[in-house]
């Protein structure tokens, strides 16, 4: 098993009815990293300007997670993004963003990588997705992410990007602005059709949808009470689905499901905290327990 995530590594400025976190540690490939190195080893790529402090990989590394494919690249500066959430917090306004080394050329996968076989490309320009998705020959389940810019800027790109990887992962709102269908069930028919053999659509506090071609799986959020901060709670999810599918090295119908319920109770641990304070000391032994919580309450015969 070998999984590998491409994506954003930034600082974040957040703030929340909570509080607010200043020049914290972001970025999508950050969060999935830590959520799916609670299932195994995880190697990260991505790129960071000059003014990047290293040290704060150390709770990534210290988890397992394999930073060596992270460039620091002289004269570029680290992408930011300063955001606030305001009353029941389902989305953030961007208050300020600087792409800066995002803004720039892709990052490189080191050779020693690209025989990963379990494959997440996390959210940036559709045509950078699918040109790193051509150089894993040895991939066995490709899965991206996308957001609502490159849907309404690069509608073509992504689908060309959609017609190469194995499932994608976006959500509810994304769902309906790519295919203009208000239900989500023929939302994700319609994906399909782009490509995909399955599409999670994410739906906040109200949990995902799996559409495959033979199946659709509703799993249901893992409640908490105490709401901090939610950046990084969708990219966490898909950390822990990945992570669990490359530790079972298969993506069968029952297995995708109980990959879910992981992404699903890790992202739940990540609303408990700013930045990842909360995801880098979690362990095992608690992803269980909130697992057989969230069995039970699911259970009604």
């Amino acid at each position: 098993m070998s999984l590998l995530v491409t994506g954003s590594i930034g600082i974040d400025t957040v703030e929340t009815p909570q509080g607010r976190a200043e020049d914290v540690l972001g970025g999508s490939a950050v969060y999935f990293s830590l959520a799916a190195s609670l299932f195994g080893p995880v190697r990260m790529v991505g790129v960071v300007g000059e003014d990047f402090d290293l040290a704060q990989f150390k709770p990534l590394q210290d988890r397992g997670v394999d930073t060596s494919g992270v460039e620091v690249r002289a004269g570029s500066r680290t992408f930011r993004w300063h955001g606030r959430y305001a009353g029941a917090m389902n989305a953030a306004e961007t208050l300020d963003v600087k792409l800066n080394v995002l803004a720039e050329r892709g990052a490189t996968v080191p050779p020693g990588f690209l025989d990963s076989t379990f494959v997440f490309l996390a959210n940036t320009h559709p045509a950078l997705q699918r040109e790193m998705a051509t150089r894993f020959h040895h991939a066995r389940l490709i899965v991206c992410d996308t957001m609502d810019l490159w849907i309404n800027t690069e509608s073509a790109e992504l689908r060309k990007t959609l017609g190469v990887v194995h499932g994608v992962v976006l959500n509810e709102g994304e769902a309906r602005l790519l295919t203009g269908r208000t239900n989500l069930v023929t939302a994700g028919r319609e994906i399909l059709r782009m490509g995909p053999r399955f599409v999670v659509i994410k739906k906040g506090e109200h949990g995902s949808l799996l559409v495959s071609g033979d199946d659709v799986f509703l799993m249901a959020p893992y409640p908490t009470e105490n709401v901090v901060d939610p950046t990084g709670c969708g990219d966490s999810f898909a950390g822990g689905m990945m992570g669990y599918l490359a530790q079972q090295d298969r993506c069968d119908r029952a297995t995708l499901r109980a990959a879910m319920a992981r992404g699903s109770v890790i992202g739940s641990l990540v609303l408990e905290s700013f930045s990842i304070e909360a995801l880098a000391r979690v362990t095992s032994a608690e992803v269980e327990r909130r697992l057989a919580a969230l069995r039970d309450m699911l259970r009604f015969e």
